[in-house]
């Protein structure tokens, strides 16, 4: 019997491994993407790298610029993820089946999320520009709508994983809704849904990036100024400077996850 299922699941693996195969050639076909050409031109691309995107001595003349840059990207990125994680907390709410109120807004939670969590955060931030221009504000709205809507489904599936035998055993002794949420929810979903907000964190740091490029801030913004005036030693700079945050944000995070979980 064993060994029966174990070749299906032997055939189930080939049959992937071919498709897969297939699509990826199909796709470069389709694409006129050359796999030889483009390893042919690796040691070319990392030889411009080596020789332009060397930190001199002017480039560090520019880090305080560059820290107080990144500094407003750090906040930013906190700020959008902390305000989110509140409003992503009440919806999940509403769309466990756990702690939903009736099916209606239970549903309507999960749609909710499914939409904002679909959206790419570039597609936010462009929408976003037409409204606001480019200011810190529409940085803001767009990590803080991208991460509501990925934060409130995880939260959605966190609360049904860990709670939903906690919350039985408070509805049999009569417990009120809200008895049920801070005696049962919180205590065992805050560690995990803690674990996602620094999760998001992290990524809203690398997004913003991205997001500051598009709204003219904070280090996404210094990034295409120094690109675009191919003033390379700076934006050498400027991604170690983002790379050497991203990991330190990524330790603190895992140190933290480690004590709670």
């Amino acid at each position: 019997m064993d060994l029966t299922i174990f070749r299906k699941k032997k055939r189930y693996m080939t049959i992937f491994a071919v498709v897969l195969i297939g699509i990826t050639i199909l796709s470069a076909k389709m694409t006129n993407f050359d796999f030889l050409h483009g390893i042919q031109t690796m040691p070319k691309a990392f030889n411009w790298i080596g020789s332009n995107l060397i930190v001199t001595e002017q480039a560090l003349e520019k880090l305080p610029s560059i820290m107080d840059k990144l500094i407003e990207t750090i906040f930013l990125s906190i700020t959008a993820t902390t305000t989110a994680s509140v409003l992503a907390l009440l919806l999940a709410l509403m769309g466990s089946r756990t702690t939903k109120i009736n099916d209606f807004f239970g549903n309507l939670s999960r749609i909710i999320a499914s939409v904002y969590r679909n959206i790419p955060i570039v597609a936010w931030a462009l929408i976003l520009l037409l409204s606001f221009g480019q200011n810190a504000l529409t940085g803001y709205f767009a990590l803080f709508l991208a991460t509501f809507g990925f934060l409130t489904r995880a939260f959605i599936e966190t609360i049904d994983e860990t709670s939903s035998s906690s919350v039985e055993a408070l509805r049999a002794t009569g417990a009120t809704y809200f008895q049920v949420v801070a005696k049962a929810v919180f205590p065992e979903c805050s560690p995990q849904m803690i674990s996602w907000i620094l999760f998001m964190i992290e990524t809203n740091i690398r997004s913003s990036t991205l997001v500051g490029i598009l709204t003219g801030t904070g280090i996404g913004f210094a990034f295409d100024l120094y690109y675009k005036s191919m003033n390379y030693n700076v934006v050498s700079l400027i991604t170690i400077s983002i790379v050497i945050v991203v990991i330190g944000i990524e330790l603190v995070s895992n140190y933290v996850r480690r004590v709670i979980l």
